[in-house]
């Protein structure tokens, strides 16, 4: 026997993974993550008995309901499945996950379209962060269609806009969680390193490239084989985990660590590596792009003298990763340029296929009482 859970599977940005109406999951906690865990297939490497696609960016879920406050038209809470781990992490966000919110909730009747396009307030249960997502709805339809391109993903798409309304301080206690824009760490087998560590969607371990030995440019399989400079930015993240108030980040996805280089095309603002936190990331993902744009914004930071920005309190900072480049558009308080006001982004998405996944019914079997759990 087996049970039956209704979901979309969706690509949201770079990433995908099946989405549910969170009245469809089981109400505790604990019980909800074996759930979620069957579905994608973990722990195994290769997620070979679930949906998983035995990778980071491809081993999400999102998890959507109606808001129930004022202003709030959905909730957001998005898992982060390990493919080789029984670990499941709702503590960050993801943006690209994000993305396919909006959508997913409009193919399942859970909102109706307001007109040529529809926008939503959407709030991550993550962090506690809202955004305004809009769609494309052309005849009370989602359209996925378009001319929208994004880097990582094939083709083009209609194009989805997602503007953040406060991001500072998602997971840490503000924008700079250590008080300062730039800090030198002393770690062991690195000795003393700039960085700067900041929140603004997700918490980043920001530090040169060059200080570690390395240009910025390597491949993706050239980083993930580099066990030397794994093992120098572990020790700089656990260190860094600390200073930022998130205590022993060991088992956490968070901080990420990314490197950074000066930008190696004309319209480029800067290189980045990003590391989530022990894998190289193909591209960047979506928050830690805001956050890297961020501090290319703020005077201080360790992009100083690296990032190539215009000037003005708007500003569109192109974010190149290894598969391309991401733009994020920032504005800042023209009486105090440290301070951002604005973050926003397009991304794209699409339904790849909706229907019922199955899990073994010995996971959940709906409508009995589980042992031992307490609702």
């Amino acid at each position: 026997m087996q049970t039956s859970i209704p979901t979309l599977f969706m690509r949201g940005g770079t990433s995908r993974g099946p989405f549910f109406n969170a009245a469809d999951l089981p109400a505790d906690i604990e019980l909800r993550n074996r759930v979620l865990l069957a579905v994608m297939g973990s722990p195994d490497r290769r997620q070979i008995d679930g949906l998983g696609g035995a990778n980071p960016l491809t081993s999400k879920v999102g998890i959507v309901a109606l808001g129930t406050t004022p202003g709030i038209d959905l909730t957001f809470l998005f898992a982060q499945i390990t493919p080789d781990k029984d670990s499941v992490d709702t503590t960050p966000n993801c943006g690209n996950m994000l993305a396919a919110v909006v959508p997913f909730a409009l193919e399942t009747g859970m909102l109706k379209a307001q007109g040529e396009t529809s926008t939503f307030r959407v709030l991550t249960l993550n962090t506690d962060m809202a955004c305004d997502i809009t769609v494309e709805t052309p005849n009370g339809q989602v359209r996925y269609d378009g001319d929208a391109r994004i880097d990582g993903v094939p083709g083009t798409a209609s194009p989805i806009t997602i503007n953040f309304l406060d991001t500072a301080g998602s997971v840490c206690a503000g924008l700079l969680p250590t008080g300062k824009v730039r800090d030198v760490v002393t770690v062991a087998g690195i000795g003393d390193i700039e960085v700067t560590c900041i929140d603004n969607g997700m918490p980043l371990v920001m530090l040169r490239a060059a200080d570690v030995g390395r240009s910025g440019y390597e491949s993706v399989a050239e980083l993930n084989g580099d066990t030397e400079l794994k093992t120098k930015l572990e020790a700089l993240r656990l260190t860094c985990g600390q200073l930022m108030g998130l205590g022993d980040v060991s088992k956490k996805t968070y901080p990420k660590m990314t490197l950074i280089a000066p930008p190696r095309s004309d319209d480029g603002s800067l290189t980045t590596r990003s590391f989530i936190p022990h894998v190289c990331h193909d591209a960047i993902g979506v928050l830690a792009a805001v956050t890297v744009g961020t501090a290319c914004v703020l005077d201080g930071a360790i992009t100083d003298g690296i990032a190539r920005i215009g000037s003005g309190s708007s500003k569109r900072v192109s974010v190149e990763h290894p598969t391309g480049e991401f733009s994020v558009e920032l504005e800042t308080d023209p009486a105090n340029p440290q301070n951002v006001t604005r973050a926003a982004l397009l991304r794209t998405a699409r339904l790849i296929m909706k229907g019922e996944v199955m899990i073994p019914a010995a996971v959940w079997q709906r409508g009995e009482p589980v042992q031992g759990l307490v609702s």
